[in-house]
């Protein structure tokens, strides 16, 4: 049985723990809100962007011309490009985890098809390059605070591979947020671009021809889902972050009232023994 000063430097080192999640949860809590604001107001503009775009596809359907722009084409899927968001540093929980988890699923199911990887986030850079993959490029260290440049580096870089058949198709693996308790884990196609459906026929008057207007809307577009993926990432992994300290600190404060009672046992049974020694010492005499 441990020493009552064992327990009682256990119990302070699990104390000092608690405070320090404690601490990260409300960290967290505070970046949770301002990834949320940023990842809320990219959606309106997407979805009005989805909307042009459906239209503008529709116009267009009918020029041949608009089966030739390199982002429509489709192929077979020999050669893929897979884009995994993941984080920069860890304590999230199992956010990390069950990302690389899909993307590994993925990349098995297309056992015949040549994978190639970017990844995004220091944690998808690690896993790849300890299991030799084909990995294309590494950005480590923008998750904290991505920017729509560094988004559209990586949404050019995909377009250039797609425009030149070094790849037949370009797939991105992220956590999107969806709510504090549990991410939305997405994998998505982005290219060749499916062009998004719904909304209703806008007549609208083209001063361009409609197949010339969807050549230049649709690197816009994939740029656009590119900086929606890595804005979203960041506030499910807030989250995840959250929510993986606060179930830390409610484990430590059970430890320490467990790491108490056994403190209490142990004191109270040398109390007891010492007792026991002072009367039996007392009957000697």
């Amino acid at each position: 049985m441990p020493s009552l000063i064992d327990i009682r430097r256990r119990i302070k080192s699990v104390k000092n723990t608690q405070q320090i999640t404690k601490a990260m949860k409300m960290v967290s809590a505070a970046k949770l809100r301002r990834a949320q604001d940023r990842a809320l107001a990219s959606r309106p503009y997407a979805k009005m962007m989805n909307h042009v775009l459906s239209n503008i596809a529709k116009a267009a359907a009918s020029d041949p011309e608009t089966a030739e722009i390199p982002l429509l084409r489709l192929r077979d899927e020999k050669r893929i490009l897979l884009i995994v968001v993941s984080s920069d540093r860890g304590l999230a929980g199992a956010f990390n985890s069950n990302l690389l988890r899909n993307a590994q699923r993925f990349i098995d199911e297309r056992s015949g098809a040549e994978i190639q990887v970017e990844t995004v986030g220091r944690k998808s850079r690690d896993y790849f390059k300890k299991r030799n993959f084909a990995v294309t490029g590494e950005h480590v260290g923008i998750m904290e605070k991505p920017t729509y440049e560094e988004a559209a580096g990586i949404a050019r870089k995909s377009m250039d591979l797609y425009a030149k058949s070094e790849v037949d198709a370009v797939y991105i693996v992220v956590n999107e947020f969806k709510s504090v308790m549990a991410p939305n884990l997405v994998m998505r196609k982005i290219l060749p671009v499916e062009v998004p459906e719904g909304g209703d026929q806008i007549d609208y008057i083209y001063e361009q021809p409609a197949n010339e207007l969807l050549n230049i809307l649709l690197p816009r577009y994939v740029e656009m889902s590119v900086y929606r993926a890595m804005i979203e990432s960041v506030s499910a992994e807030h989250a995840a972050r959250m929510a993986a300290m606060d179930t830390a600190t409610s484990n430590a404060g059970e430890v320490i009232q467990t790491l108490t009672l056994n403190m209490n046992r142990v004191r109270q049974a040398s109390i007891t023994r010492e007792i026991i020694e002072i009367v039996s010492g007392a009957a000697a005499q």
